[in-house]
């Protein structure tokens, strides 16, 4: 269970870690009947970078969960065995 967590946030700061670069980019669209442009950027908060570390834990404890249920009613012999 430890082991599906420890992913969970580790591809969780990833994400963060490559998402922090999209701060960088300013997408614009352009409407050409009313020269009218509409730009806008991403913005890194808190918030989003607390929100997002704890979807990822959520995500690594629910697919970490039946793996983890089998595991615990596995005899360690057949366990081994079927490794």
């Amino acid at each position: 269970m430890l082991e599906a967590l420890f992913l969970g946030l580790l591809g969780g700061l990833l994400g963060l870690f490559l998402a922090s670069f999209m701060q960088l980019v300013t997408i614009s669209t352009m409407n050409w009947q009313s020269f009218a442009e509409l730009a806008f950027s991403f913005s890194m908060t808190f918030a989003i970078a607390w929100k997002s570390l704890a979807f990822s834990l959520v995500m690594g404890f629910v697919g970490g969960v039946l793996p983890a249920f089998r595991a615990a009613r596995m005899n360690i012999v057949d366990a081994l065995r079927s490794s």
